[in-house]
């Protein structure tokens, strides 16, 4: 079993000052993987303090001095990649191919945009005669989640450093491993003492400690909207700046006349991909009435024919959900949906047939669905998707809208329709005729599904500060 029993403080790896430990769970065999030490206040304290030696140096570095930094961080990377597949498969149950390509991958995207955004950024901007400067927001605290591990830690870990700041990483506590082979990198490229913190523990101990710890500028959070508010209401009393992407419905509006066989794989694949659990997946398709039967009957054969199996094996098959409270949600959630008067035109109840251990749940599909149902308003994080008729645009944006989150959507269809449709839909990304994100664009939502942006530039410009130098100032 790995043990992962320290934090990585002040460039070292150090005891906690506790000594409870969590034992992880591989989703696919329900047999322990790994055991991490949950750190408490103190140990969140000892890394505020590193981070506090490191910063009036490191904030003052040139952006040629971080870019190099960045590119040796993404050259230790690369040579990482397989261990973090593993550890991301093994402890949330991610296939391996997707946990080797996608999820491992996407670290080295998020640092390929940052170096691309550093390279472009211009820290100094005129207002006429006077000037605005960009500088670091100061000591920065950022929170992650267990679906995409290295996704949403290198998304807030390379931006913050590459704009000067010095940052505390608290990953989730079901996803350890790659969140130590990712401080083992950073340790390789030689990023200075302090200026990368890696403090193990879950929510209570230590994200509420950094949400709380008046010598933390700012929070970084990406997780549930109900862990968001928290964050948001621990943070408050020291008047932090509060960066949440939080939860997601999005859904995945069909034009009307739109050959099916052309929209609906694609935004089938996006909602199976790691299973479902994705905050921006397309959870509730929009099908027009007059092909509505024929789209529930086409998504049925999609997600009957895919194959739910080991995470361990290559191959194109999906693998289970992170946890036991998971798959019980999401088990809860399917039985509320019959008792509303959903139809299962796939999947349904209970683990696929053949598999009588994991937490592997059916791909499932939901008909004679309507909005107001609880399947199609609460974030399911597992695959099953909600089909939802509508009679013209106006009631499918309607629909669309009728949700208190707004992370991403989707329209498939004619693109000069497509385009007219968007402006109306309150989300922060909206996908037309493509289901993949761009790491150089905006990513986060309207409404409960936060607030602030990532990625590219717009992630980089996130976590700086702006100061007005005004007066006589030398041109």
């Amino acid at each position: 079993m790995n043990k992962y029993l320290q934090h990585y403080i002040g460039g070292q790896w150090v005891d906690s000052d506790g000594s409870e430990t969590k034992t992880v769970i591989n989703p696919a065999t329900e047999e322990a993987v790994s055991e991490v030490i949950l750190g408490t206040a103190g140990d969140v304290d000892k890394a505020v303090q590193a981070a506090k030696k490191a910063f009036p140096s490191y904030s003052q570095t040139s952006k040629e001095e971080r870019l190099a930094l960045l590119k040796k961080i993404q050259e230790e990377y690369a040579k990482r990649v397989p261990d973090i597949a593993k550890a991301i498969s093994e402890e949330m149950g991610c296939p391996i191919d997707v946990a080797s390509t996608a999820q491992s991958g996407s670290g080295l995207g998020h640092i390929a945009s940052t170096i691309n955004a550093l390279e472009n950024f211009e820290m100094v901007e005129s207002t006429g005669d006077n000037r605005v400067v960009y500088e670091a927001a100061g000591i920065v605290a950022l929170i992650t989640p267990w679906n995409w591990p290295m996704n949403q830690i290198v998304a807030k870990v390379a931006p913050a450093i590459a704009a000067g700041n010095c940052v505390i990483l608290k990953p989730s506590e079901q996803t350890p491993g790659s969140a130590q082979i990712f401080a083992e990198v950073l340790d390789a490229a030689g990023v200075p003492a302090g200026v990368f913190n890696l403090v193990q523990g879950d929510g209570p101990g230590v994200g509420t400690a950094l949400a709380q710890h008046p010598d933390i500028d700012m929070i970084s959070f990406t997780g549930s909207t109900r862990a968001g508010i928290q964050v948001a209401k621990n943070a408050a009393d020291t008047v932090k700046r509060v960066h949440q992407e939080l939860g997601g419905k999005s859904p995945f509006i069909v034009l009307p006349g739109t050959p099916l066989e052309m929209a609906l794989p694609a935004g089938a694949g996006g909602m199976l991909l790691n299973s479902g659990q994705s905050c921006v997946a397309p959870t509730r398709f929009l099908i027009h009435k007059d092909q509505y039967d024929d789209a529930v009957k086409m998504l049925a054969d999609i997600f009957g024919s895919k194959a739910v199996d080991d995470p361990s094996k290559s191959g194109e098959h999906i693998g289970p959900v992170v946890n036991k409270s998971q798959y019980d949600k999401i088990q809860g959630l399917i039985e509320k949906g019959i008792e509303e008067g959903a139809k299962v035109a796939v999947g349904g109840l209970g683990r696929p047939e053949g598999l009588d251990k994991g937490y592997y749940v059916q791909p499932t599909i939901l008909g004679n669905v309507s909005n107001d149902m609880t399947p199609a308003r609460e974030e399911i994080f597992g695959p099953v998707l909600v089909v939802i008729p509508y009679d013209d645009i106006d009631q499918a944006v309607e629909i669309a809208n009728d949700t208190p989150y707004g992370l991403g959507a989707y329209i498939a269809g004619d693109p000069s329709v497509a385009v007219k449709v968007a402006p109306k839909i309150r989300a922060g990304s909206v996908f037309i005729n493509s289901g993949g994100l761009d790491f150089a664009s905006p990513f986060g939502g309207y409404k409960q599904s936060g607030n602030g942006r990532e990625f590219g530039k717009f992630g980089l410009e996130e976590f700086m500060e702006k100061k007005a130098l005004i007066g006589d100032i030398p041109s």
